[in-house]
């Protein structure tokens, strides 16, 4: 499984050219792209083709030629196969022959964006390509919108602009976010910026709705603390029919709010009966 650039050629690794040019074949999601890869660095290897439609067909005949004796170099378009990209059934299916698949690491668009974010969290998440309808999309953002940690997203170009506007309705104006675009490439632009200002900035510049793009979210914000009387409307009827600790449990679940406050407010609330 060989990473190959994702913009910039001089990204590819020694490790990378090396394989590529001793391999039996080149598995490629494109010959057409890879070709000229493989023109640029002077490597003649054989390809075929390896896509998203013809994967589960192909892994048998990729099996027989390692059942054979033979090595076979998986390569995407661009950055490292099975990342939002073919590869995967195919390197499942290896692996279920019983045969080594081997990963040969290089650049990546993921690590790259998460790198020149300049956010500080200790966990991301790797979302990849949101559904392209917005009443879907905003589903989806929803369930991630109170997540503790990044998001990360691909978006294609003719999407990002309604995309980012979506991102801001569900996550709010304010929150931080990133737009990695064009990575590595001769246009390449990372900007920070709050959701509504990066929305705005994308609708106001048809430059920045070309080439594939990486948005990373900030982390939502801790949950507000639930203090005095902030939570009595939820809590008092709660505690009014339903044990202490599964009232808590229950405002928790539909507040979000900390455990501790809650039990504390509910605590008092049991007191003043």
């Amino acid at each position: 499984m060989v990473a190959t650039p994702i913009g910039n050629l001089g990204d590819i690794t020694e490790r990378a050219l090396a394989v590529l040019s001793q391999a039996d074949v080149i598995a490629a999601e494109d010959t057409r792209v890879t070709g000229q890869l493989l023109k640029h660095f002077g490597i003649s290897t054989p390809m075929i083709s390896v896509r998203e439609h013809n994967e589960r067909a192909m892994a048998e005949k990729i099996i027989a030629r390692l059942a054979a004796g033979d090595t076979v170099a998986q390569v995407s378009d661009a950055g490292t196969p099975a990342v939002s990209d073919p590869g995967a059934v195919l390197a499942a299916a290896v692996h279920a022959a019983g045969f080594q698949v081997i990963p040969v690491p290089g650049a990546s668009a993921l690590t790259s964006a998460l790198s020149a974010s300049g956010f500080s969290c200790a966990h991301s998440l790797f979302y990849g390509f949101l559904p392209p309808k917005s009443k879907q999309r905003r589903d989806e953002l929803a369930k991630l919108s109170q997540l503790p940690y990044l998001t990360v997203f691909y978006e294609a170009p003719h999407r990002i602009a309604e995309c980012v506007a979506d991102m801001a309705a569900v996550f709010g104006d304010e929150r931080e976010a990133v737009l990695a675009r064009e990575l590595t490439k001769t246009f390449e632009t990372i900007r920070r910026a709050p959701l509504a200002e990066l929305a705005q900035w994308i609708a106001n510049d048809s430059n920045q709705q070309r080439g594939e793009a990486v948005i990373v979210v900030n982390a939502a914000a801790p949950a507000e603390k639930a203090e005095g009387s902030s939570y009595d409307s939820l809590l008092t009827p709660l505690v009014a029919e339903l044990p202490l600790k599964q009232a808590v449990a229950l405002a928790q679940a539909i507040s979000g709010a900390p455990r501790n406050a809650l039990y504390e407010r509910a605590l008092a609330l049991k007191k003043a009966e």
